[in-house]
Protein backbone atom coordinates (compact mmCIF):
# COMPACT_ATOMS: atom_id res chain seq x y z
CA UNK A 1 0.00 0.00 0.00
CA UNK A 2 1.64 3.21 -1.22
CA UNK A 3 -1.41 5.42 -1.59
CA UNK A 4 -1.84 8.58 0.43
CA UNK A 5 -5.02 8.82 2.55
CA UNK A 6 -7.87 10.60 0.77
CA UNK A 7 -9.99 13.06 2.75
CA UNK A 8 -13.59 12.44 1.68
CA UNK A 9 -15.52 14.75 4.01
CA UNK A 10 -14.97 17.23 6.83
CA UNK A 11 -17.03 19.42 9.16
CA UNK A 12 -18.54 16.34 10.80
CA UNK A 13 -19.95 16.22 14.34
CA UNK A 14 -17.96 13.39 15.96
CA UNK A 15 -17.94 10.83 13.16
CA UNK A 16 -17.96 7.21 14.34
CA UNK A 17 -18.88 3.65 13.43
CA UNK A 18 -18.81 3.53 9.61
CA UNK A 19 -20.73 0.98 7.53
CA UNK A 20 -20.70 0.45 3.76
CA UNK A 21 -24.05 0.15 1.99
CA UNK A 22 -24.64 -2.29 -0.86
CA UNK A 23 -24.63 0.61 -3.34
CA UNK A 24 -21.17 1.74 -2.21
CA UNK A 25 -22.25 4.71 -0.15
CA UNK A 26 -20.74 5.00 3.31
CA UNK A 27 -22.87 5.55 6.41
CA UNK A 28 -21.53 6.69 9.77
CA UNK A 29 -22.91 8.32 12.88
CA UNK A 30 -22.50 11.98 13.74
CA UNK A 31 -22.99 11.86 17.49
CA UNK A 32 -23.15 15.63 17.97
CA UNK A 33 -25.87 15.86 15.31
CA UNK A 34 -27.85 12.91 16.74
CA UNK A 35 -28.01 11.27 13.35
CA UNK A 36 -26.70 8.67 10.97
CA UNK A 37 -25.16 10.38 7.96
CA UNK A 38 -24.30 9.06 4.51
CA UNK A 39 -21.47 10.00 2.16
CA UNK A 40 -21.64 9.58 -1.60
CA UNK A 41 -18.86 10.47 -4.00
CA UNK A 42 -19.77 13.57 -5.95
CA UNK A 43 -22.63 14.44 -3.61
CA UNK A 44 -20.93 14.71 -0.22
CA UNK A 45 -22.63 14.12 3.13
CA UNK A 46 -26.35 14.15 3.92
CA UNK A 47 -28.62 12.85 6.67
CA UNK A 48 -29.58 9.19 6.45
CA UNK A 49 -31.73 9.10 9.59
CA UNK A 50 -32.37 11.04 12.78
CA UNK A 51 -31.71 8.98 15.91
CA UNK A 52 -31.96 11.52 18.75
CA UNK A 53 -29.53 11.05 21.65
CA UNK A 54 -25.97 10.04 20.89
CA UNK A 55 -25.56 7.40 18.19
CA UNK A 56 -22.18 5.71 18.49
CA UNK A 57 -22.02 3.21 15.63
CA UNK A 58 -24.10 1.68 12.85
CA UNK A 59 -24.15 -1.61 10.99
CA UNK A 60 -26.01 -2.76 7.89
CA UNK A 61 -28.79 -5.32 8.36
CA UNK A 62 -30.94 -7.19 5.86
CA UNK A 63 -34.00 -5.94 3.98
CA UNK A 64 -32.68 -2.37 4.00
CA UNK A 65 -32.53 -2.10 7.78
CA UNK A 66 -29.68 -0.55 9.74
CA UNK A 67 -28.88 -1.05 13.43
CA UNK A 68 -27.43 1.61 15.71
CA UNK A 69 -25.73 1.70 19.09
CA UNK A 70 -27.44 4.49 21.01
CA UNK A 71 -25.51 5.70 24.07
CA UNK A 72 -28.39 7.91 25.20
CA UNK A 73 -26.90 11.28 24.30
CA UNK A 74 -23.34 11.74 25.52
CA UNK A 75 -19.87 12.44 24.19
CA UNK A 76 -17.60 13.28 27.09
CA UNK A 77 -19.28 16.19 28.93
CA UNK A 78 -21.61 16.96 25.98
CA UNK A 79 -25.31 16.12 26.27
CA UNK A 80 -27.81 15.88 23.42
CA UNK A 81 -30.78 18.21 23.14
CA UNK A 82 -33.04 15.15 22.95
CA UNK A 83 -31.77 12.48 25.34
CA UNK A 84 -33.07 8.94 24.86
CA UNK A 85 -32.78 5.55 26.54
CA UNK A 86 -29.42 3.82 26.00
CA UNK A 87 -30.34 1.09 23.54
CA UNK A 88 -29.99 -0.72 20.26
CA UNK A 89 -32.03 1.07 17.60
CA UNK A 90 -33.21 0.06 14.16
CA UNK A 91 -33.65 2.28 11.11
CA UNK A 92 -36.12 0.42 8.91
CA UNK A 93 -35.26 2.37 5.78
CA UNK A 94 -33.38 5.49 4.78
CA UNK A 95 -35.15 8.61 6.01
CA UNK A 96 -37.16 6.90 8.75
CA UNK A 97 -36.51 7.77 12.39
CA UNK A 98 -34.60 5.26 14.46
CA UNK A 99 -36.69 3.11 16.82
CA UNK A 100 -35.57 1.39 20.01
CA UNK A 101 -35.66 -2.41 19.80
CA UNK A 102 -33.73 -3.35 22.94
CA UNK A 103 -32.66 -1.47 26.08
CA UNK A 104 -31.88 -4.31 28.49
CA UNK A 105 -30.80 -7.95 28.45
CA UNK A 106 -31.25 -10.46 31.29
CA UNK A 107 -32.54 -7.65 33.48
CA UNK A 108 -29.43 -5.51 32.90
CA UNK A 109 -30.31 -2.04 31.62
CA UNK A 110 -27.77 -0.71 29.15
CA UNK A 111 -25.39 2.04 30.29
CA UNK A 112 -24.50 3.19 26.80
CA UNK A 113 -23.94 0.77 23.89
CA UNK A 114 -20.88 1.75 21.88
CA UNK A 115 -20.17 -0.49 18.87
CA UNK A 116 -21.93 -3.42 17.20
CA UNK A 117 -21.39 -6.08 14.57
CA UNK A 118 -23.30 -9.02 13.12
CA UNK A 119 -21.70 -12.43 13.38
CA UNK A 120 -21.74 -15.01 10.61
CA UNK A 121 -24.42 -16.77 12.73
CA UNK A 122 -26.77 -13.81 12.27
CA UNK A 123 -26.47 -12.70 15.89
CA UNK A 124 -25.70 -9.10 16.83
CA UNK A 125 -22.76 -8.52 19.17
CA UNK A 126 -22.18 -5.21 20.91
CA UNK A 127 -20.15 -3.49 23.61
CA UNK A 128 -21.77 -1.53 26.43
CA UNK A 129 -19.22 0.53 28.39
CA UNK A 130 -21.46 3.48 29.25
CA UNK A 131 -20.05 7.00 29.35
CA UNK A 132 -16.30 7.51 29.04
CA UNK A 133 -15.15 8.49 32.53
CA UNK A 134 -11.97 6.66 33.61
CA UNK A 135 -12.06 8.02 37.17
CA UNK A 136 -15.65 6.89 37.78
CA UNK A 137 -16.29 4.02 35.36
CA UNK A 138 -19.62 2.36 34.72
CA UNK A 139 -19.83 -1.45 34.37
CA UNK A 140 -18.41 -2.86 31.14
CA UNK A 141 -20.52 -5.43 29.30
CA UNK A 142 -20.46 -7.53 26.15
CA UNK A 143 -23.88 -8.63 24.87
CA UNK A 144 -25.32 -10.89 22.19
CA UNK A 145 -28.72 -10.33 20.56
CA UNK A 146 -30.34 -13.15 18.57
CA UNK A 147 -32.52 -12.78 15.50
CA UNK A 148 -35.67 -13.56 17.51
CA UNK A 149 -34.97 -10.58 19.79
CA UNK A 150 -33.74 -12.59 22.75
CA UNK A 151 -30.34 -11.75 24.21
CA UNK A 152 -27.69 -12.86 26.64
CA UNK A 153 -24.85 -11.35 28.61
CA UNK A 154 -21.55 -12.67 27.27
CA UNK A 155 -19.28 -11.05 29.84
CA UNK A 156 -19.00 -8.37 32.47
CA UNK A 157 -15.44 -7.09 32.46
CA UNK A 158 -14.31 -6.29 35.98
CA UNK A 159 -12.77 -3.91 36.79
CA UNK A 160 -14.41 -1.90 33.99
CA UNK A 161 -12.22 -1.66 30.89
CA UNK A 162 -14.47 0.36 28.51
CA UNK A 163 -14.86 -2.21 25.71
CA UNK A 164 -15.18 -0.08 22.61
CA UNK A 165 -14.80 -1.25 19.00
CA UNK A 166 -15.95 -4.80 18.29
CA UNK A 167 -15.50 -7.17 15.34
CA UNK A 168 -15.94 -10.83 14.39
CA UNK A 169 -13.12 -13.04 13.16
CA UNK A 170 -13.45 -15.68 10.45
CA UNK A 171 -14.03 -18.48 12.99
CA UNK A 172 -16.79 -16.53 14.75
CA UNK A 173 -14.65 -15.34 17.66
CA UNK A 174 -15.55 -11.92 19.09
CA UNK A 175 -12.69 -9.41 19.33
CA UNK A 176 -12.78 -5.96 20.88
CA UNK A 177 -10.56 -3.05 21.86
CA UNK A 178 -10.54 -1.44 25.33
CA UNK A 179 -10.18 2.29 25.88
CA UNK A 180 -9.13 2.22 29.54
CA UNK A 181 -6.53 -0.53 29.23
CA UNK A 182 -5.34 -0.29 25.62
CA UNK A 183 -5.90 -4.04 25.35
CA UNK A 184 -7.26 -6.03 22.41
CA UNK A 185 -9.03 -9.20 23.56
CA UNK A 186 -10.90 -12.21 22.17
CA UNK A 187 -13.96 -14.17 23.36
CA UNK A 188 -15.15 -17.58 22.23
CA UNK A 189 -18.96 -17.20 22.06
CA UNK A 190 -19.44 -20.91 22.72
CA UNK A 191 -17.22 -21.36 25.79
CA UNK A 192 -17.26 -17.65 26.83
CA UNK A 193 -13.52 -17.96 27.45
CA UNK A 194 -11.65 -14.65 27.16
CA UNK A 195 -8.02 -14.41 26.07
CA UNK A 196 -5.71 -11.41 25.72
CA UNK A 197 -4.42 -10.70 22.22
CA UNK A 198 -2.11 -7.76 22.94
CA UNK A 199 -1.71 -4.35 24.47
CA UNK A 200 -1.40 -1.58 21.91
CA UNK A 201 1.85 0.43 21.83
CA UNK A 202 2.24 3.79 23.52
CA UNK A 203 2.06 4.98 27.10
CA UNK A 204 -1.72 5.16 27.44
CA UNK A 205 -3.35 4.11 24.17
CA UNK A 206 -7.08 4.88 24.09
CA UNK A 207 -8.26 2.14 21.77
CA UNK A 208 -11.48 2.80 19.89
CA UNK A 209 -12.67 1.00 16.75
CA UNK A 210 -11.48 -2.00 14.80
CA UNK A 211 -11.84 -4.03 11.61
CA UNK A 212 -10.61 -7.48 10.59
CA UNK A 213 -8.67 -8.28 7.42
CA UNK A 214 -9.14 -11.50 5.47
CA UNK A 215 -5.67 -12.63 6.57
CA UNK A 216 -6.70 -12.27 10.23
CA UNK A 217 -4.91 -9.03 11.01
CA UNK A 218 -6.72 -6.54 13.24
CA UNK A 219 -6.83 -2.86 12.29
CA UNK A 220 -7.35 -0.82 15.48
CA UNK A 221 -7.90 2.94 15.76
CA UNK A 222 -6.74 4.85 18.83
CA UNK A 223 -8.17 8.30 19.45
CA UNK A 224 -4.83 9.56 20.78
CA UNK A 225 -2.68 7.66 18.29
CA UNK A 226 -3.06 9.59 15.02
CA UNK A 227 -3.63 6.47 12.96
CA UNK A 228 -4.30 2.76 12.87
CA UNK A 229 -2.32 0.05 14.66
CA UNK A 230 -2.21 -3.20 12.72
CA UNK A 231 -1.87 -6.34 14.83
CA UNK A 232 -1.44 -9.93 13.68
CA UNK A 233 -3.94 -12.56 14.76
CA UNK A 234 -1.46 -13.90 17.34
CA UNK A 235 -1.03 -10.45 18.89
CA UNK A 236 2.36 -9.62 17.39
CA UNK A 237 2.68 -6.10 16.02
CA UNK A 238 2.59 -5.58 12.25
CA UNK A 239 2.65 -1.87 11.37
CA UNK A 240 1.27 1.61 11.97
CA UNK A 241 -0.78 3.48 9.38
CA UNK A 242 -0.66 7.23 9.93
CA UNK A 243 -4.01 8.75 9.06
CA UNK A 244 -6.29 11.42 10.50
CA UNK A 245 -6.25 13.35 13.77
CA UNK A 246 -8.56 11.61 16.26
CA UNK A 247 -9.27 8.22 14.61
CA UNK A 248 -12.48 6.64 15.92
CA UNK A 249 -13.36 3.58 13.81
CA UNK A 250 -12.82 1.88 10.47
CA UNK A 251 -14.46 -0.56 8.07
CA UNK A 252 -13.28 -2.50 5.03
CA UNK A 253 -14.91 -2.35 1.63
CA UNK A 254 -13.08 -4.96 -0.40
CA UNK A 255 -9.43 -3.93 -0.15
CA UNK A 256 -10.24 -0.30 0.71
CA UNK A 257 -10.47 0.96 4.26
CA UNK A 258 -12.77 3.79 5.36
CA UNK A 259 -11.96 5.55 8.64
CA UNK A 260 -13.98 8.00 10.70
CA UNK A 261 -12.17 10.75 12.60
CA UNK A 262 -13.51 12.92 15.43
CA UNK A 263 -11.05 15.69 14.62
CA UNK A 264 -11.28 17.17 18.13
CA UNK A 265 -11.17 15.45 21.51
CA UNK A 266 -14.48 15.27 23.39
CA UNK A 267 -13.47 17.46 26.32
CA UNK A 268 -16.12 20.18 26.04
CA UNK A 269 -19.84 20.43 26.65
CA UNK A 270 -20.05 22.27 23.32
CA UNK A 271 -20.30 20.14 20.19
CA UNK A 272 -17.39 20.28 17.77
CA UNK A 273 -17.68 19.96 14.00
CA UNK A 274 -14.10 19.04 13.22
CA UNK A 275 -14.78 15.44 12.23
CA UNK A 276 -13.62 13.83 9.00
CA UNK A 277 -14.07 10.77 6.80
CA UNK A 278 -10.98 9.20 5.24
CA UNK A 279 -10.24 6.54 2.64
CA UNK A 280 -7.15 4.34 2.34
CA UNK A 281 -7.12 2.47 -0.97
CA UNK A 282 -5.70 -1.00 -1.61
CA UNK A 283 -4.75 -1.71 2.00
CA UNK A 284 -5.46 -5.45 2.02
CA UNK A 285 -8.56 -7.54 1.48
CA UNK A 286 -11.03 -7.09 4.32
CA UNK A 287 -12.82 -10.02 5.92
CA UNK A 288 -16.10 -8.33 5.16
CA UNK A 289 -19.20 -8.17 7.32
CA UNK A 290 -22.35 -10.21 7.63
CA UNK A 291 -25.84 -8.67 7.57
CA UNK A 292 -28.57 -9.71 9.98
CA UNK A 293 -32.14 -9.09 11.07
CA UNK A 294 -33.47 -8.70 14.62
CA UNK A 295 -37.19 -9.21 15.28
CA UNK A 296 -38.91 -6.51 17.29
Amino acid sequence: MNNEPELLAEGLGWAEGPAVLSDGRVCFVETYRSQVSVWERGKGVSRYSYTAGGPNSCVVGTAGAMYVCQNGGTTGPWRADEMVTPSIQVIEKEGSKAQIICSEIEGIKFNGPNDLVFGKNGKLYFTDPGTYRPNDPQPSYLFELSSDGSGRLLAELSPPTFPNGIAIEADGSVVWAESYTGMVRRLNPETLQITDICKLPGEKPVADGMAVAADGRLFVTTVNGGGIDVVNKDGSYDQFLKIGIIPTNCVFSGSDLYMTDAGVLADSSDPSLGGQLWLLRDVTEGLGTWPGLISH
